[in-house]
């Protein structure tokens, strides 16, 4: 699909990117609030250092889709790793090998940050999601995540 950027999010991108958030949590069935989302969003991608990291798809001064991504370290692998919270992108956006080119540009940037992994989740029902993720050479671990509110 041409006419479409992929690029690293800037702060006045960050309205359309609680509105992705807020489609995403409804594709995942769960709730969402937008309340204070663009002040937090602010803060923890355009600080001096970013605890995340967004690239978005834009198409018309649109973006139609985002991935987010942090740098995590793992205790088995004893070593940093990516981990992708976020991917999604707009149903009219979908099957146009937008999704692969984040993700394999998150790689790119993972690269650069000396990782050799990118992990992620996905719902189980996301059936669309899952066959999206074997089909550019993902596997999965067959886990729970669970949630404890403090």
């Amino acid at each position: 699909m041409k006419g479409n950027t992929i690029r690293f999010a800037k702060e006045q991108d960050v309205n359309q990117i609680v509105n992705l958030c807020e489609a995403h949590a409804i594709y995942e069935q769960c709730k969402y609030s937008k309340e204070g989302k663009e002040i937090l969003l602010k803060k923890e991608l355009f600080s001096d250092n970013p605890k995340l990291y967004c690239l978005v798809v834009e198409r018309e001064n649109k973006l139609i889709g985002y991935a987010t991504y942090t740098q995590q370290f793992s205790t088995w692998n004893a070593e940093e790793y990516i981990y992708m919270d976020c991917l999604f992108m707009n149903e009219s956006a979908r099957g146009f090998g937008l999704g692969e080119k984040l993700v394999r540009k998150i790689q790119e940037e993972g690269k650069k940050l000396g990782c050799t992994l990118v992990q992620w989740q996905t719902p189980s029902f996301n059936i669309r999601a899952i066959k999206f993720y074997n089909r550019i050479g993902a596997t999965s671990k067959e886990k729970e995540r669970f949630y404890l509110e403090i």
